[in-house]
């Protein structure tokens, strides 16, 4: 829904579309999944091999907000890798490996016991028949140019497929692959909160849509 000049919405981006509006060699881009309101634009991006949640918005500080850095917001992404990681590599992902020169923030890894329940990709991933894969869900405080894929290759486990699932507490659930909607009076109330740098309860939730 729209509040006052702002736009708040969640788009479930699928395998091989640009994560802007601007069609480039002949790939898909935001565009053809729209129309979307005016002026709004990804908070962060997913590459173009990457898939699942964005969020598009309007509102600058809040976009600011939750792409430095320095305020450390959450973002949860289930990673299909070779071969299963060991607990040594685990433990190096978690604790933060070299990339370019520079250690990347501590990040919280798990490795999955069963396939998550994701829609097939529209190009499937590789397959070596030799060669096992496995699922890790990992949550960065920190948006380095591909830097799941850069973490796994250094630990010894490449990437082959990614999907964002959450942003903060803004979940992909519900969302088909090339769906989006708007955002719900309370997850507004959410990232109010959060561009003001506030811990919310509900008690806050209810005075901000109040």
């Amino acid at each position: 829904m729209k509040t006052g000049q702002f736009h708040y919405i969640l788009f479930n981006k699928p395998y091989g579309v640009l994560s802007q509006f601007t069609p480039e060699h002949g790939h898909p881009s935001l565009e053809d999944f729209g129309p979307f309101p005016p002026e709004v634009y990804p908070v962060g991006r997913l590459d173009r091999d990457s898939e699942g949640l964005l969020l598009l918005t309007n509102d600058n500080p809040l976009k600011h907000h939750l792409s430095d850095p320095k305020f450390g917001h959450p973002r949860t992404y289930l990673v299909q890798v070779e071969r299963v990681p060991d607990e040594k590599a685990l433990q190096k992902l978690r604790s933060g490996v070299v990339i370019e020169e520079r250690k990347t923030k501590p990040a919280e890894v798990r490795l999955l016991d069963e396939e998550p329940d994701l829609p097939p990709r529209s190009v499937p991933i590789r397959f070596r028949k030799n060669v096992p894969t496995a699922w890790l869900e990992i949550t960065l405080r920190e948006g380095r140019n591909r830097q799941v894929h850069k973490m796994t290759a250094a630990v010894g486990h490449p990437t082959l497929r990614l999907v964002r699932t959450k942003i903060g507490e803004l979940t992909i659930d519900g969302l088909d692959v090339g769906e989006r909607r708007r955002l719900t009076v309370e997850e507004i109330a959410l990232l109010r909160a959060i561009r003001a740098g506030r811990l919310v309860s509900s008690v806050d939730i209810a005075w901000w849509i109040g």
